[in-house]
C-alpha cells in the first residue's frame, strides 16, 4: 500500500476515534450538568389574595409565554417535536401536578431562576424572560396558577437529540439557569406608561428567543429548522425598519404577520397577541432606545 494510502487511512481513522471521544465527552459532561446543584439566593414571595392580583396574574400567563409551553389550562402541552428526536413537553402546573408540592421559596426559584426545588436545573424552562418580574408580578402569576382547575394533565417531556445534548455539554447550549445573574434583586415596580421606562420591564420576555442585546441570531437548542430570531436593534440590519410607526408593530403583535402579509415563524404569537396596548406600545418606545448591534450578536 502506497504511504499517502496509510497516511489518509491513518488520519481519518483517527478523526474518526477524536469524533467519537468527543461525542462520548459530551454526552458525559451533558449528564453532568443536567443533574448538578445549583445553589441560589431565594426569598420567599407570599400568595396573593386580591381580585386585582389574580387578574393580573391571568394577563400574565395568557401574554408572556405560559400558555405556550404549559397550554391555556396549566395542564401541560408538546410544544416542540420535530421529528427528529426533539421533543419537548411542559408538564401540568395546575393544582396536583408537577408543582404540587411547590412552597411560596420553590415558585421563585423555578420561575426566576430556573431551578427545581432540590437545586437541580430546569431544562428548556426560560427563567430568563422572568427573572426580572417584580415581587408583586411574581405573586400574581403563581396566585393565579394556583387558582386553576386541577387538570391531571402531562408530564414535562424532555427530549433531546444527540447533537444537542453534545453541544449542550460542552456549554454551546446554555439552560437557564446557567444564563442567569443570580445576585440580581428582583425589579422595583415602575408605573405603567407608554414610554421606554416601563417598556425596558416588558422587554425582558425577548430575551430568550432574541438575546441579551436582543440583536437575534441562532435560537440556541432550537430545531434546525428554526430561522434565526431577528435583530430588534436599531440600525440597518434591524426587523424594527419594517415597523416605522407603533400601530403597525402592534399589527404585527397581534396577526403574527409582517407589514406584507408574510407569516413570521417561531415567535410565541399565542400570548403576544393577548399583550395589552400599553405594554405593546412601551416596548417599541424601549426598541427604539437600545443600542444598535451587529445581527447574530445576542
Amino acid at each position: 500500500m502506497k504511504k499517502w494510502i496509510k497516511w489518509t487511512v491513518g488520519v481519518v481513522g483517527g478523526i474518526v476515534v477524536l469524533a467519537a471521544g468527543a461525542a462520548v465527552l459530551g454526552y458525559q459532561l451533558a449528564e453532568r450538568k443536567m443533574t448538578r446543584t445549583v445553589e441560589v439566593p431565594v426569598k420567599p414571595v407570599a400568595y396573593a389574595t386580591e381580585q386585582r392580583a389574580l387578574e393580573r396574574g391571568k394577563y400574565l400567563f395568557e401574554s408572556r409565554g405560559c400558555v405556550d409551553c404549559h397550554g391555556a389550562n396549566g395542564g401541560g402541552r408538546e410544544f416542540v417535536n420535530d421529528g427528529k428526536g426533539l421533543r419537548i413537553a411542559g408538564p401540568d402546573i395546575s393544582p396536583g401536578g408537577a408543582t404540587a408540592r411547590y412552597q411560596p421559596e420553590d415558585w421563585v426559584r423555578a420561575i426566576r431562576h430556573g431551578v427545581r426545588p432540590g437545586g437541580r436545573p430546569l431544562m428548556v424552562m426560560p427563567s430568563e424572560d422572568y427573572n426580572r418580574f417584580t415581587d408583586q408580578d411574581l405573586a400574581a402569576l403563581v396566585s393565579y396558577v394556583r387558582s386553576l382547575p386541577p387538570q391531571r394533565g402531562s408530564a414535562a417531556v424532555v427530549e433531546f437529540p444527540p447533537p444537542v445534548r453534545i453541544l449542550y455539554g460542552f456549554g454551546a447550549i446554555q439552560d437557564a439557569a446557567a444564563k442567569i445573574d443570580h445576585s440580581l434583586p428582583p425589579a422595583q415596580p415602575v408605573p405603567e406608561a407608554v414610554n421606554a421606562q416601563h417598556g425596558a420591564y416588558v422587554a425582558n420576555m425577548c430575551i430568550g428567543c432574541h438575546g441579551e442585546h436582543l440583536s437575534g441570531g441562532k435560537i440556541p437548542g432550537g430545531p434546525p429548522d428554526w430561522p434565526p430570531a431577528a435583530n430588534i436593534t436599531p440600525g440597518d440590519n434591524s426587523a424594527m425598519k419594517r415597523y416605522p410607526d407603533a400601530g403597525q408593530f402592534v399589527a404585527m403583535l397581534r396577526s403574527g404577520k409582517r407589514p406584507d402579509g408574510t407569516p413570521i415563524k417561531v415567535m410565541p404569537f399565542e400570548s403576544l397577541s393577548k399583550m395589552s396596548d400599553v405594554d405593546t406600545q412601551a416596548l417599541y418606545e424601549y426598541l427604539k432606545t437600545v443600542p444598535p448591534r451587529k445581527e447574530g450578536g445576542r
